[in-house]
């Protein structure tokens, strides 16, 4: 019981934690591999203790050494002032390393004497004052250790002894049979005495945990019970108390949680020894709390202390149980087990046990909830104006997503262990964040005029606090369905909904001026080699995805209004993004060559004072800056971006749908788990259909106008490839002359080069169609040559064998040996040439005689079919006919049309032509006239048709 510092232990506290530290501490000597003797080991639990009270070796010594020389020299019961007497008398200062040690052991002893001398009530004035003045002389250290002799200093402290050694004689109260006259007269010492011995169980180096040895020093202490007037009970309490005091010191949850343990077993073991109860009941204490004083007993006011306690720290829980929230059942359970404070008229403040049917207990815990959360509402509303600036959030919605999560921290740690005790605590945590933030939002509402970012933060937080609040709120309601009150929700969707839909329309504004800008700039340009479309697609889709997500961000009720607003925005959005893409094109008619003037072969010669030079039909200088601004790379990147722009659409549409149904899901969980009573399956049912078929119509139509884009572009990529950048190269050039001299194999690698271009341009998906396009382009181009040649074009017989192999070796370029076009396909889109170079093939009287056939059936009303599925087509044959190096075909075309010789005409393009006007209906499927006559004037009818247009054709050659 002597409590010494040394300069050792802190050392070894630096070097070692926790038991290990006690572990290191004892001699290797004692560790035998057999179980030590209980003699051996009750030394070793002491030495335990001496170092956990922090007491040198040395002094230890010195106090064993007087200790049993005192003990020997006295017979009967020895007490604790006794023992302190003793080693004042027997220890010197000559026994201490330095001074200081010396005067405050001195110093410890004196005031243990001291305060069992003002303690006792049996003592005269006379003799209390006579020991308190021997006490003074020996605290003076001066004194006592230059004039007082041994033999004076031994008189002084026999006057103390006397006063000792009576109030050693005196009976106990209640005749335990080792009982003191000091286990009452001055139990407050004894029992702060054994407090010490207690402190031994901690690990002196981290005060939350005991030792290894805890146990054993609590039975070791077990023999200071006689001394001290400890009793089972008595130990039992007051090592709660000790635990709970360290619990407050270190914040350590197991300690808390065998405080409870210790608890529940002192409470559960009530009946034990009934002969202690009255000497503990009689140990009173003075407890003060709120200004009122009261004399309780020693246990009652550990157990008060620690409701009280407990009652601090519920007043608001929210604050004191943020971080260790675990600590919060903890402590509810150890209040339902010393129970509430609560006040009384007659008795003060009353500890009542936690039970639902007790109103005081009841209305405790109410005042806990509704205090705590007060509080809470209190710190968050006080700190959002600067959270504000800071996070650049309005207030109010600063603070709805604040008390949304004081209000998910209620209901999910909080609640569920308040319910036990009182149902109702969800319902008031709820109504009281719904009042408090109610009273704030309610004068912005009223004020409430425009759309703004902040308008749009503080109506979604509102409404998303509503919401989880409501959520909350009826759960705790399942509780008790007695309980149920409807919150007094906050009317956002109602002021919302107008608002919503004049933001959409305001989006809608927006996007469309920013798709103008990024249009105007666009240069159709890849974004990178892995990205092959157009930068401001992706910008599109970023904007309207952007809208998206704000228009689910509000957080609010939408109807099916605002769904279709949306995609109202969405849609046009989109379609004005596609008309750009699609404008700005060329008409595929800017690129076909005009008609040459029909004329016919002759092997003769004529000298002419003057040929005619044809000239091509020049466009304006808006074609030609589109032409300019639509090169073949660029059209490429154009239909890399329609395709993203398809790819993307079902992306949009995939998002929205989910988001709608997400939307559409929460609404209902509003409306509780029962369907409202004016809805049901069959309105639900029409309500869905009605959302799919207005997702279906709008995306189907924006997916179709992308299609159709695609097609239009790859149309035009194949016939500006054929009859604008290979015009020179490859239509003008084709046989020209002779065929033997100009054979389509001179121009295929020039194709090969474009194509390769093309395929490194475009996207994967796409090059079937575009090749397609061109495969296409190719043999219209090669019909054109062989209908619409020109005068440099005459076909013989010979000729027809080397262009039936042209026209194969063309086929086969794009199918590329099973790697291009499907055969199939190539061979559907040559059926037309193969058809007129078979036409070509036929004898010059049969061409004749079909086109006399054709002339009847034209002039008699039959509706021709379409240019190359019939032999009868006027047109085809009239041009195969001009087209043919043939004596019989030139005298017929003279003589039935006066049509010119073919060396009249210098059709030698010139490098300065840069466009042409088409030939009406040459490539539309169906091109021959309707003519109205009939029977023998059929051919007379047919021939002047063909005079006009040839009238027509050398005027504007001309």
């Amino acid at each position: 019981m002597v409590f010494n510092g040394m300069d050792l232990l802190v050392q070894e506290k630096k070097k070692e934690k926790g038991s290990r530290l006690l572990s290191a501490m004892k001699s290797k000597k004692n560790r035998m591999h057999v179980e030590p003797q209980p003699l051996h080991r009750h030394l070793e639990l002491i030495n335990t203790l001496r170092t956990q009270m922090e007491i040198s070796e040395a002094m230890d010594l010195y106090i064993k050494r007087r200790l049993t020389q005192f003990a020997e020299s006295r017979n009967g019961r020895i007490d604790v002032p006794q023992i302190s007497l003793g080693l004042l008398h027997d220890i010197h200062e000559s026994d201490f390393s330095n001074e200081k040690y010396c005067v405050q052991w001195k110093s410890r002893q004196l005031s243990m004497l001291e305060e069992i001398i003002n303690s006792c009530a049996d003592l005269t004035e006379n003799e209390r004052q006579v020991a308190r003045t021997s006490l003074a002389r020996t605290r003076d250290q001066k004194e006592c250790s230059s004039t007082m002799s041994l033999s004076e200093r031994a008189e002084v402290l026999s006057a103390v002894w006397q006063v000792i050694t009576k109030l050693s004689s005196l009976p106990g109260k209640f005749g335990f049979e080792s009982e003191t006259y000091y286990w009452t007269a001055v139990y407050h010492l004894n029992i702060r005495l054994y407090e010490k011995l207690l402190l031994g169980v901690f690990d002196i180096l981290d005060e939350g945990h005991l030792i290894e040895e805890a146990d054993e020093i609590l039975e070791l202490v077990r023999i200071t019970w006689s001394t001290l007037g400890i009793t089972e009970k008595l130990h039992e309490v007051l090592y709660i108390w000790l635990c709970f005091q360290q619990f407050l010191a270190t914040q350590e949850p197991s300690l808390l949680e065998y405080v409870i343990f210790k608890l529940e077993r002192v409470l559960s073991d009530e009946g034990g020894d009934q002969n202690e109860d009255p000497y503990v009941n009689a140990l009173k204490c003075s407890w003060q709390c709120n200004g009122t004083e009261r004399n309780l007993s020693l246990v009652e006011a550990i157990f008060h202390s620690i409701s009280i306690w407990c009652d601090s720290k519920l007043q608001d829980y929210h604050q004191h149980f943020r971080k260790e929230t675990s600590n919060f059942r903890r402590v509810m359970t150890l209040v339902s087990i010393t129970g509430v404070p609560v006040m009384d008229d007659y008795v003060g403040i009353k500890l009542i046990k936690l039970n639902t049917s007790d109103k005081s207990a009841t209305r405790k815990l109410k005042s806990y909830v509704e205090s705590s959360i007060e509080a809470e509402y209190c710190r968050v509303a006080s700190a959002v104006d600067l959270e504000s600036k800071m996070e650049k959030m309005h207030p109010l919605a600063l603070l709805a997503n604040e008390l949304h999560s004081v209000a998910k921290r209620e209901f999910s740690i909080f609640y569920p262990e308040l319910r036990s005790w009182c149902p109702e605590a969800g319902i008031i945590s709820a109504r009281k964040l719904n009042k408090f933030y109610g009273e704030r939002l309610g004068p912005y509402l009223e004020k409430l005029s425009c759309v703004s970012e902040d308008v749009r933060s503080v109506l979604s937080a509102a409404n998303m606090f509503d919401h989880g609040l409501t959520c909350l709120y009826m759960s705790a309601c399942e509780e008790d369905r007695m309980l149920i009150q409807e919150l007094d929700h906050y009317k956002i969707e109602e002021l919302a909904g107008p608002i919503i839909l004049d933001w959409v329309i305001a989006q809608h504004t927006r996007i469309l001026q920013w798709i103008e800008r990024a249009s105007d700039i666009e240069e159709w340009e890849p974004l990178s080699s892995q990205q092959k479309q157009a930068a401001s697609a992706v910008e599109v889709f970023r904007i309207i995805e952007e809208t998206v997500d704000q228009f689910f961000g509000w957080n609010l009720r939408m109807n099916m209004t605002h769904l279709q607003a949306l995609l109202s925005v969405i849609f046009h959005s989109l379609d004005a993004y596609l008309l750009k893409v699609s404008e700005q094109l060329v008409d595929k008619k800017h690129l076909l060559p005009s008609a040459p003037p029909l004329t016919r072969y002759t092997e003769m010669n004529i000298p002419i004072i003057r040929r005619k030079v044809i000239e091509f039909t020049l466009n304006d200088n808006t074609v030609n800056g589109k032409l300019a601004a639509s090169t073949i790379s660029k059209l490429c990147i154009r239909l890399n971006t329609l395709q993203y722009i398809k790819k993307q659409i079902g992306i949009l549409e995939g998002g929205l749908r989910k988001s709608w149904a997400e939307l559409r899901s929460i609404e209902n969980h509003k409306l509780g788990k029962e369907e409202p009573p004016e809805s049901s399956e069959e309105d639900f049912l029409t309500y869905d259909e009605t959302v799919d078929e207005l997702f279906v119509s709008t995306f189907t139509c924006i997916k179709d106008s992308s299609t159709d884009a695609i097609g239009k572009i790859c149309d035009l990529i194949g016939s500006r490839m054929v009859f604008w950048d290979l015009r020179d190269t490859f239509l003008l050039w084709l046989y020209r002359d002779t065929v033997e001299d100009a054979r389509l194999d001179r121009f295929l690698p020039q194709f090969d080069t474009v194509l390769d271009h093309i395929c490194g341009v475009l996207d994967d998906s796409l090059r079937d169609l575009v090749v397609l396009s061109i495969c296409r382009a190719s043999l219209e181009g090669y019909v054109w040559v062989l209908l619409d040649g020109g005068s440099s074009r005459a076909f013989s017989d010979s000729d027809v064998l080397l262009m039936e192999d042209d026209l194969n070796t063309l086929k086969e370029f794009f199918i590329a040996e099973g790697e291009g076009l499907p055969r199939s396909i190539v061979d559907q889109e040559s059926k037309v040439a193969e058809h007129i170079l078979h036409l070509y093939s036929f004898q010059t009287d049969v061409l004749i005689q079909m086109l006399l056939n054709a002339s009847e059936h034209i002039s008699s009303g039959l509706d021709s079919q379409k240019r190359g599925n019939v032999p009868e087509d006027a047109q085809i044959l009239i041009r195969i006919l001009c087209h043919k190096k043939d004596r019989e075909a030139s005298k017929f075309l003279k003589r039935q049309y006066q049509l010119p010789m073919a060396s009249e005409y210098d059709d030698t393009p010139s490098k300065d032509s840069t466009g042409s006007t088409a030939i009406s209906e040459i490539f539309k499927q169906s091109a021959s006239v309707d003519w109205k006559a009939k029977g023998q004037k059929s051919l007379y009818s047919f021939k002047k048709k063909i005079q006009e247009a040839t009238s027509e054709i050398r005027q504007a050659a001309w």
